[in-house]
């Protein structure tokens, strides 16, 4: 709410600073006696830009029940690790038990007309589509499909699964 508050503050500036010249300006051209004098109210705006004071609000400090008591780690700069460009290495039946935890819900029952396991003919179309697609669909989402590689689900374990209900009508 601060940094909204800072915001504002500085676009009230803005705002004002430029009515002012505004009203210098016309003031300026409506009693114009030729003299290349700048007006008096000219140095007002420049006095106002001059005292204007951008504001940068601080982190509003965090609820008392959520401070803890203990000191907080010092903060390192340390290079950041390079990503491994090995794929994942996960269990046997990884794609079975992801499959069981996330997916069965609507292929078991072919909701929103997902293909159900083991059913060669619902699953035609997308036999016809490379793995790669099929993985894409599955991790992303595509159509009614939601995304599947969310919530700590890894784009190996969503392969997998795709994997196994591939295998069911190979």
């Amino acid at each position: 709410m601060r940094q909204r508050s800072g915001t504002h503050t500085l676009t009230l500036s803005i705002v004002s600073i430029s009515a002012l010249l505004l009203v210098s300006a016309c003031s300026r051209d409506s009693g114009n006696d030729g003299s290349d004098q700048p007006a008096e109210d000219s140095t007002a705006v420049s006095d106002a830009i001059d005292s204007a004071e951008v504001t940068k609000a601080a982190p509003e400090p965090m609820a008392d029940t959520a401070i803890s008591d203990t000191e907080s780690a010092p903060v390192t700069s340390e290079p950041a690790q390079a990503v491994s460009a090995e794929p994942e290495v996960l269990a046997a039946d990884a794609g079975a038990a992801l499959y069981e935890s996330n997916c069965k819900v609507c292929h078991d029952a072919g909701l929103l007309n997902a293909p159900k396991y083991g059913d060669k003919m619902a699953w035609s179309t997308r036999l016809t589509k490379d793995k790669e697609t099929l993985y894409m669909h599955s991790a992303k989402g595509f159509n009614k499909m939601p995304a599947q590689a969310v919530n700590g689900v890894t784009d190996a374990q969503v392969k997998a699964a795709v994997d196994y209900m591939l295998a069911s009508v190979s």
